[in-house]
């Protein structure tokens, strides 16, 4: 198994951790994986030079949509390499892509940063 194909299992038993009653909300969210961020949303997103962007949420949150809202799908997008790079230790790799997807999730669900650092998951 490859690297990558190591990452995108980690990636789906992550997933798997979201539990049931919230699935059907993400149905229409693709999930991707990238090697790493590209430049303009970086710099769209402030991302300071010196620090790594492991994953973003691209979409209207859910609390912030009508009724007849018909956006394109929203997007995870996780971004392997920084992962990989700043969590050698495969027990810490799996964890923190844990915490990036459920991140990203909340932000689906319209939970800011300010909220996700009062929850821990920031």
């Amino acid at each position: 198994m490859t690297r990558e194909d190591a990452f995108h299992r980690q990636v789906r038993e992550a997933l798997a951790r979201i539990p049931e009653a919230f699935r059907p909300y993400l149905e229409n969210v693709e999930i991707q994986v990238e090697d790493w961020a590209p430049d303009d949303l970086l710099d769209e997103m402030g991302v300071p030079e010196d620090e790594d962007l492991y994953g973003v949420y691209l979409g209207t949150p859910l609390t912030e949509r009508g009724h007849d809202h018909q956006g394109l799908p929203d997007r995870i997008v996780l971004y392997r390499v920084p992962l990989e790079e700043d969590f050698s230790d495969p027990e810490e790799l799996r964890r923190e892509i844990v915490v990036t997807v459920l991140h990203e999730v909340a932000h689906h669900f319209g939970l800011d940063e300010a909220r996700l650092e009062e929850l821990g998951w920031g």
